[in-house]
């Protein structure tokens, strides 16, 4: 047991890590609380939340010179720039208490880091730089780090139009509900380039470091300016960041207790995105993940109700196209021109003197590209109050009720979320909750003139979007599928077009009524369930003509992406390598076309394969058997010259590898977690979404959660690679193993069960006690 005296503290408080590396923070009351969240992600995540401050901020070159000014750049584009006062009140009234405690308590361990009383994490010596203090609206400004909408499906959907037409686009995203033809009348004419929204990218991109970017000379930052399609500075593949969520009713469950479950998923990393901690206080006792960077929890439970979220697909952003006048300074709108507003911000660069360079923002936004007669700008809800990411969680997070948690999310401006809840008077309920935007006449799918004729008309917001509670079948589930009800008007109310059809909701739905997660054990079972039903759909189609062993083997598999699994390996072998790929290129021999199609989404390609989209299949001259025939021969001889001739060998695990990069892994780090065999795909509820080059998971669930709601000792959770963000920890990759396995920790809750599972305990006192 250690004794820290900690300036800034009221009361004494303690901090206890049990075996698995969860925080229990206690303290005299909620301020301290959030003062330690802070002082404590500072002890166990610096290096990353400090990287996500600078970053979002636009002050990487002042450490990283000038390799990183374009991003600075791009990044205050999207700053939050508005008033404050609107800003705090959509997360709660005491909001900016909260942050300002929370930025103190981060203050207080980098002050401990400064004086040496804490060792430098060693990514800052790697780097040569020092951690920043921290300010109370740092936390709630940045909006660079939200799951962005649909901006840049915008434009590569204009680009498609170009090249091949609707039909074709489908293969790229598919939309539900169809759109009428006459929607693409309102795309703007206006020629852009692919790369018309690269400073929107760069501005939402990771930091990355390579040997060049940081040795790049003042003459060179400009070279620093693009994205690649993993999204590192150096175009952007398909997002597949999704999530799943349930709450099931207790006359549902073999306990009687409602159960919520909760497994978010993104981009992997070392360290991971997500952060579990229980905040203990007075009024106030929540246990949960949220992000390092962040005061509170986005998914738990307060010790009545449990809540979690998923992305809900709506559109919060568009693209608008302007046609320029007077040299450049204004645009036409039907009332005449506007002029642009410009801003000239300085910004510190390592090795160089401090650079001036000039934001320009339209009636709509930032303003990511110009050629001297045409300019695009984006809008999004980011510039607006309220919308910094996950920060209405403040308010949802301590309600106790169905009705006072709907209320608290009519504030939630983004990202737009699916919102399920339970609670111990066995209340359950779905919400969905974002500003979404007002369109009038138009979907906001493609660019658009920025004449003022397409102007958002307000916001939808929880109050106005779909919700249910208490249904008649016992449950609720979201996965990112449209969940829009039977009979919205999708005309006078467009809520979003682009959504995840890849089976997953079905077969949570199908699960949970055939009473397969009747209790923690079958949720997590639930949540790591591997069949996927367009395999099987895939599979079905094989011709007779196929060769035989690839046919039978594929015939007769159950459709489950499990580790060991042999006709899982060699289905998204085929499906990754040869399927996929040969579509394309009957598609289009148009290298151009092709990038925007690639890899092809696979509810549309197994749509298609079944006789649903007749136009693009002429399109392919598509010959279905023969090309299912053909394909299947190439992927078999490659497996086997790959695995062996004898399938009994294969197992998906052995191409199927969990990883966990991090970032300073191109300058020779080490510090990368994995290879790890794991299950699923990218079209199963236990989300391994992998990239063909190299089949390793670099996207889905980190952390996973079940909550058995009143029971709440009994609640389990895994954050991957671990709890810590320090290489060389124990607890920075010590539940890896157990995450790629499918397995689960405890989610200690009551102060017996965290007291008997302390590992390390630290004792604060206030300075002058």
């Amino acid at each position: 047991m250690d004794t820290l005296t900690l300036p800034g503290l009221s009361g004494p408080a303690s901090i206890s890590i049990d075996t698995w590396g969860m925080a229990h923070i206690r303290a005299a009351s909620p301020r301290d609380a959030f003062f330690l969240q802070g002082f404590n992600a500072a002890r166990d995540r610096l290096w990353q939340i400090d990287l996500w401050r600078k970053r979002g901020l636009g002050l990487l070159a002042a450490d990283f010179g000038p390799g990183y000014l374009m991003q600075d750049r791009a990044a205050r584009l999207f700053l939050y720039r508005g008033d404050m006062a609107p800003e705090w009140a959509a997360y709660g009234e005491d909001a900016e208490d909260i942050c300002t405690a929370f930025a103190q308590g981060i203050n207080a361990g980098v002050d401990l880091v400064l004086d040496g009383t804490w060792p430098l994490p060693p990514e800052f010596a790697v780097l040569g730089t020092k951690p920043a203090h921290w300010a109370p609206e740092d936390v709630v400004r940045i909006r660079t780090h939200c799951l962005s909408r649909n901006a840049a499906s915008e434009l590569a959907r204009m680009q498609v139009h170009r090249l091949a037409d609707a039909e074709t686009d489908l293969l790229r995203v598919p939309l539900s509900p169809p759109v009428p033809a006459q929607e693409w009348e309102t795309m703007s004419d206006a020629e852009l380039p692919p790369d018309a929204l690269a400073v929107y990218e760069l501005a939402t991109a990771p930091v990355t470091f390579q040997h060049d970017r940081l040795n790049a000379t003042l003459e060179e930052a400009h070279l620093w300016a693009a994205v690649d399609a993993r999204k590192a500075v150096q175009r952007a593949a398909p997002s597949m960041e999704g999530s799943n969520n349930w709450a099931i009713a207790g006359s549902q469950t073999d306990s009687g207790r409602p159960i919520m479950a909760s497994d978010p998923h993104r981009l992997h990393a070392a360290p991971s995105l997500r952060y579990m901690v229980h905040l203990s206080a007075p009024g106030m006792d929540l246990i949960g993940a949220g992000e390092p960077s962040s005061p509170g929890i986005m998914a738990g439970h307060n010790g009545t109700a449990a809540f979690s979220l998923t992305i809900f697909c709506a559109d919060q952003e568009d693209v608008f196209v302007y046609d320029l006048a007077k040299e450049g300074r204004a645009y036409r709108t039907t009332d005449g021109t506007e002029e642009f507003t410009e801003l000239t911000e300085t910004f510190a660069v390592k090795g160089a003197p401090d650079q001036s360079l000039t934001l320009v923002f339209s009636r709509h936004g930032p303003v990511v590209y110009s050629n001297g007669t045409s300019a695009v700008a984006v809008r999004t809800v980011f510039t607006d109050p309220g919308t910094s990411p996950y920060m209405a969680s403040l308010k949802s997070m301590r309600t106790t009720s169905v009705p006072a948690f709907r209320e608290a999310l009519k504030t939630w401006g983004a990202p737009s979320v699916n919102m399920v809840y339970a609670d111990i008077t066995g209340d359950i309920c779905w919400q969905s909750a974002a500003y979404v935007p007002r369109r009038n006449g138009w979907r906001g799918l493609a660019p658009v003139a920025g004449d003022g004729r397409f102007d958002w008309q307000g916001y939808m917001t929880a109050a106005d979007l779909p919700a249910i509670v208490n249904p008649d079948r016992g449950f609720v589930h979201t996965a990112n599928e449209m969940n829009i009800p039977d009979g919205w008007d999708h005309a006078a109310d467009p809520v979003g077009f682009e959504w995840f059809e890849d089976g997953r909701a079905t077969r949570i739905a199908d699960v949970i009524a055939q009473g397969g997660a009747r209790d923690v054990a079958g949720s997590c079972t639930l949540q790591c369930d591997s069949f996927s039903a367009p395999a099987l759909a895939l599979c079905k189609m094989l011709p007779d003509t196929a060769p035989a062993p690839a046919r039978d083997l594929l015939r007769g598999w159950d459709g489950h992406a499990r580790v060991n699994s042999a006709a899982a390996l060699l289905f998204e072998h085929w499906l990754s390598d040869f399927l996929r790929p040969a579509l394309l290129d009957r598609v289009t021999d148009d290298p151009a076309l092709r990038a925007y199609l690639t890899p092809g989404n696979i509810p549309t390609v197994a749509r298609l394969l079944d006789g649903q989209h007749p136009g693009l299949a002429q399109r392919a001259g598509l010959d279905r058997d023969g090309l299912l025939a053909e394909t299947l021969a190439a992927a078999w001889d490659a497996t086997c010259a790959r695995f062996g001739d004898n399938p009994a060998d294969w197992r998906w695990g052995d191409l199927h590898k969990g990883y966990f990069d991090h970032a300073l892994t191109p300058l020779g780090g080490t510090h990368d977690v994995g290879p790890l065999a794991t299950a699923g795909s990218s079209t199963t509820v236990m989300m391994g979404h992998y990239e063909a080059r190299d089949y390793h998971v670099r996207n889905g669930a980190s952390v996973r959660m079940v909550v058995d709601v009143g029971a709440w000792d009994k609640s389990v959770w895994i954050n991957a690679p671990g709890q810590s963000g320090l290489p060389g920890h124990r607890h920075y990759d010590d539940l890896a193993p157990l995450w790629a396995e499918g397995r689960y920790v405890p989610m200690l809750y009551s102060a017996a069960a965290v007291d008997a599972a302390t590992e390390t305990r630290i004792d604060l006192v206030p300075q002058g006690v």
